[in-house]
This record gives C-alpha cells, sequence and structure tokens, in this order.
C-alpha cells in the first residue's frame, strides 16, 4: 500500500562590558566579541553567537557562553558584547552552546560543524519570573503599527492564496519587526505554502524559540518537518503545538502521519480518527491515513470498510483511484472477504 501524504497547509542599557579574559580550552579558541575582526580565523572553524531576548533584539547586558563538546566537555567559554560572543575551534564536531545571564533562564543549544566555516548561531533568552521557577511566558512584545499592517496584510494575502502579495507584505513586517515571533511565523508559513521547507523550518524554529506558547508557530514547524521526510523530528513540535491548541485538527492530522511513519501504529490510528472527527469534512483524505493505520494493526475488514465508505462518498475525488487500489490489494491478499 502506498504511503498518501496529507497536504501541509494551514488554515512570528547597553553595558560595555569590562575586558574580561577568555578561559582557553581545547579545542576552541574564544575570540573577544568587542573586536570581532581582530582574530584570524584562518582555514579553521569559527562559532559565532548572537545572544537575544524575547523581543528577537541582541541583548545589552552581560551573558556568559559556555561551549561544550560532544559528551559534555568544556571547550570554551566567553562573555558577551552588545549579544555577541565568538569561538574559534579546532576539532570539527558536535558542540553545545550555554549561555548564563541573571535573571533569566539557562538556554542551550546544540550546533554542528562539520566543515571550516563560521556558524552564525542565535540564542534566545527567557526571562525568569518573581518566584523563579520560570514557568511562566513573558508577555510578547507590541507590534508597531506599521509593522502591525504589514502583518494583517500578510496574513489577508495568504487566507486568498495570494502566495506573491503575502511575501511581499511578510518581507515588509519582518523588516520592521524581525524578531517578533507572529512575524516569523507568517514569514514561516509563507515558506511552507512555497514548498520551501527548509527555510520553513529556520524561521518557524526562531518563533518557537522567542515564544514558547506559540501554538500555530510549533504546528507549521511540525508540518515543515513533516514535508521534509524528518517525522520522528516532526513529533515533539507537533504535539507541543496540541498541548496548546487541542482544536487544530490540520495539526492533529500531521501528526497522526508522523506517527505512522515512526511505525507508531496504534498512536496513529487514534489521532487520525481524531483529525477525522474534528476536521467535519473539510479534509476526507483523512480517512484514507485511518485506511491505513487500520492495516498497520491488522485490522483489514475495519480499513476495507473506510475505503469503500470513502469511495461511496467521494468517488470524484483525487485520491478515488488510491483507495480502489488499496481495496483491490486487500482482496488480492485474502485480508478480507470477497465483496
Amino acid at each position: 500500500m502506498r504511503h498518501f501524504h496529507p497536504r501541509s497547509t494551514l488554515s512570528l542599557v547597553r553595558l560595555l562590558l569590562p575586558a574580561l579574559p577568555c578561559v582557553l580550552i581545547i579545542p576552541a579558541r574564544c575570540q573577544d566579541s568587542g573586536g570581532e575582526g581582530t582574530t584570524l580565523r584562518g582555514n579553521r572553524a569559527e562559532i559565532a553567537v548572537t545572544v537575544r531576548d524575547s523581543s528577537g533584539e541582541p541583548i545589552s547586558f552581560p551573558a556568559l557562553v559556555k561551549l561544550l563538546r560532544g559528551g559534555g566537555m568544556p571547550s570554551g567559554q566567553s562573555a558577551t558584547s552588545k549579544g555577541r560572543a565568538f569561538f574559534i575551534l579546532q576539532v570539527l564536531g558536535d558542540y553545545t552552546l550555554v549561555v548564563e545571564a541573571p535573571g533569566y533562564k539557562t538556554a542551550q543549544k546544540d550546533v554542528s560543524v562539520p566543515v571550516a566555516v563560521r556558524a552564525e548561531i542565535d540564542v534566545y533568552l527567557t526571562r525568569q519570573t518573581a518566584s523563579g521557577d520560570g514557568s511562566e511566558i513573558p508577555g510578547k512584545p507590541l507590534l508597531a503599527p506599521k509593522a502591525k499592517e504589514a502583518f494583517d496584510k500578510g496574513l489577508q494575502a495568504l487566507s486568498e492564496d495570494k502566495l506573491d502579495e503575502a511575501e511581499k507584505f511578510a518581507g515588509e513586517a519582518i523588516r520592521l519587526a524581525p524578531g517578533h515571533p507572529d512575524v516569523l511565523y507568517l514569514q514561516g508559513v509563507v515558506y511552507l505554502r512555497r514548498h520551501n521547507w527548509p527555510q520553513a523550518q529556520t524561521v518557524l524554529e526562531k518563533a518557537t524559540q522567542i515564544d514558547p506558547s506559540h501554538a500555530q508557530a510549533f504546528g507549521a514547524l511540525g508540518m515543515a518537518l513533516s514535508d521534509q521526510g524528518k517525522y520522528d523530528a516532526a513529533i515533539a513540535p507537533l504535539e507541543k503545538s496540541l498541548q496548546l491548541n487541542r482544536s487544530a485538527w490540520d495539526t492533529r492530522w500531521v501528526l497522526a502521519k508522523a506517527y505512522y511513519h515512526q511505525q507508531q501504529y496504534d498512536a496513529a490510528l487514534k489521532t487520525a480518527q481524531e483529525a477525522l472527527t474534528d476536521s467535519n469534512g473539510k479534509a476526507p483524505e483523512i480517512e484514507l491515513l485511518v485506511a491505513q493505520s487500520l492495516t498497520a494493526v491488522g485490522r483489514y475488514e475495519d480499513s476495507a470498510q473506510v475505503l469503500r465508505d470513502f469511495l461511496k462518498k467521494h468517488g470524484d475525488h483525487p485520491q478515488a483511484a488510491t483507495a480502489r487500489r488499496w481495496l483491490q490489494r486487500l482482496s488480492a491478499d485474502g485480508k478480507i472477504r470477497p465483496s
């Protein structure tokens, strides 16, 4: 039975630091961020870190950036200046950045540097609450009037399937508010509609880092990953999106597909059935995923009945030929009784 891929459509105090010495621990060498051009990288790799606050702007206060090599081995640390810190690498490979700043939750990001280039990495900080447990999400920054106007026009153009206009207004909104999660979400969805999955993934990851409560951005990120065949990676953001907004049937549909491709067939069946119910007939194609999942768990007669119902109700649907072929295969393989 060939896999059916659902469409992923959608109904983000400047302080001058004292000259702190870098801690030199092989294999990375710190470079003072205030003198970005003072150390020659040559043919070695470099990690350039920009630490940003919840608005997406580079921080103006000091933060400590630690670099760990694969397995957690310390490989250097540096204080930021104007939000920037730099590391020259003597060994290529996988690293982890850990950022600490007073009043903010510790942030961490994995980085892979397989070739000798400069890797530009953004790390976002979330402010601690007064209680210090970090459980609350800081308020989302407001969009300035011109940025909001561009954002609203971009959303309207998307809803009307005018991708050129949506792309134009999203670009304008990004120029005016480059670190706003809603604007990043809009741009990410434009990339999704353009089938530019990797670029969508990059932008939507930034949106979710800035605003960990942005259900739509998590859902869109999961879709971007799913469209690239990264089903394992897609599951976490899709589940997070549904924790934040349980009514998003299209997100539930993509999650069911990700479960199916990860051979989590029971979860795929349950989630696909929920998506089909919640969609209220908006996407009858979900029935094919239900049928696939029923076949995968050995419920062949139930799968055949779903396919027959689909053909009865949607005989002129573009996926009708697929449903007929699957039904014939079940019969030919002796999985179901002859009609």
